[in-house]
């Protein structure tokens, strides 16, 4: 791999972690800010290695260790960089099933802001989706359909990648939901003690991670680069949660650019799983056009 190419595939990943865990920060700021001084110091320190080691560092590789068991612990951390031609065999095999997987997951993510969530409307025709959100089960379970189907004539176990998708992406909506629930009850005055803030905080950012390690394997295979990326995205998170929480949440396009930037992910990695093998450049790029698109129209409206 080419030093300009992990350069731009870890410049998209910061970014693209960054910009999806938008959500994740200002409910760390809100919670945060009924916390002890003590308590505040030890998750934004301390809670960084949980975040990018224990979160970030292992989900991507169990994934890929999941989906190449034949590979090993070691061989699915190092795999992408490998120079055995059986070990590229074994991870062009069954990417497949992963890259299917992750792009239903993400392309339901997509629609389920665009039709249910509330949202500040960027572009022409979301205030139209939103107010029909009665019809997003009914446009994700055709979807879901015909991937299927057309996954089926490819290899079953593409199908049933799909299904896992989708099945993924109903348990952390189930968990995201709740996270909603609980902030309003610690806002409105929850008697739980600061280390139960604390492990509360700590699920909720592992629950929101999963968007970004799965997005991260629309721009590369590579254990190593989705750490590095993911890992400084989440210190940048940190970032904007102890210092400019305010400014981010007048940035008020930016949770629009995330989600197109994730339905385009999404598309790439079905195409992918299908064959249909798009360049790595394409991912980061798009992925910074589109997010600086949404942050310029933001800044706009400062």
């Amino acid at each position: 791999m080419e030093i300009f190419s992990i350069i731009l595939i870890v410049v998209g990943l910061i970014l693209f972690e960054t910009i999806v865990s938008i959500d994740n920060a200002v409910i760390n700021a809100e919670v945060l800010s009924t916390m002890s001084a003590r308590a505040r110091r030890w998750f934004l320190i301390y809670g960084l290695f949980i975040a990018v080691f224990a979160v970030r560092g292992l989900l991507p590789w169990l994934i890929v260790w999941a989906t190449n068991p034949s590979l090993g612990p070691v061989k699915a951390l190092t795999a992408t960089f490998s120079e055995d031609p059986n070990i590229a065999k074994v991870i062009e095999e069954s990417s497949p099933f992963l890259l299917i997987g992750g792009g239903v997951f993400l392309i339901f993510l997509f629609f389920h802001w665009l039709f249910i969530e509330g949202k500040n409307y960027g572009l022409r025709g979301e205030r139209f989706f939103h107010r029909h959100g009665v019809w997003f089960f009914a446009v994700v379970s055709i979807l879901l359909t015909v991937i299927i189907w057309f996954a089926i004539n490819e290899h079953p176990f593409m199908a049933f990648g799909a299904v896992v998708g989708s099945t993924a992406f109903f348990i952390v909506h189930g968990f995201k939901q709740n996270a909603e629930v609980r902030e309003k009850e610690l806002m409105g005055g929850s008697s739980m003690t600061d280390w139960s803030k604390i492990l509360y905080l700590e699920v909720i950012d592992a629950t929101f991670s999963i968007d970004g390690v799965i997005g991260a394997f629309a721009f590369t295979l590579s254990v190593p680069l989705i750490i590095i990326g993911n890992g400084i995205g989440a210190f940048v998170v940190r970032e904007l949660t102890i210092r400019n929480i305010e400014t981010v949440r007048r940035l008020i396009y930016l949770k629009n650019g995330a989600m197109y930037s994730i339905f385009f992910l999404g598309i790439i990695m079905v195409l992918d799983s299908f064959g249909y093998h798009i360049p790595n450049w394409v991912s980061p790029v798009m992925t910074i056009t589109i997010v600086g698109y949404f942050f310029y129209k933001s800044k706009r409206c400062l």
